[in-house]
């Protein structure tokens, strides 16, 4: 693998395609800890770093798109997992939403009918 692995190169790629390269970054990093261990030259020992963050970008790819499709898969559910909802705080979580805020109670409703605002005419000056 020469260079370094693009992130939205890997957009594009399905997932088989992904779990090969990843299995071939993996492969690669196993040599290259081998070839440091007998001693070898600086160029492949810098190069352990690379395809280090080469697999860590194949496995958020492969991470984003799971989720990407789970996220689809709920969009129309009345459930949602809890760790594909939106985090936001405890505290906003635990509001009231704006429909149950909007809601009166049976004596308010009462009230409101029986006695209304007054609507007073103001003569003009």
């Amino acid at each position: 693998m020469p260079g370094k692995v693009k992130a939205y190169e890997l957009q594009s790629k399905s997932k088989n395609d992904l779990s090969k390269q990843l299995l071939e970054l993996k492969n690669e990093l196993l040599t290259l800890r081998v070839q440091k261990i007998v001693g070898g030259s600086a160029a492949k020992l810098t190069r352990i770093n690379t395809v280090r963050k080469s697999i860590a970008r194949v496995l958020t790819v492969m991470n984003h798109k799971a989720r990407q499709s789970l996220r689809d898969l709920y969009k129309k559910k009345k459930y949602v997992p809890l760790d594909l909802r939106a985090k936001k705080t405890r505290a906003i979580r635990r509001r009231l939403s704006p429909h149950e805020a909007s809601l009166k109670t049976l004596k308010q409703r009462k009230k409101e009918i029986h006695f209304p605002i007054r609507k007073y005419a103001v003569k003009a000056a």
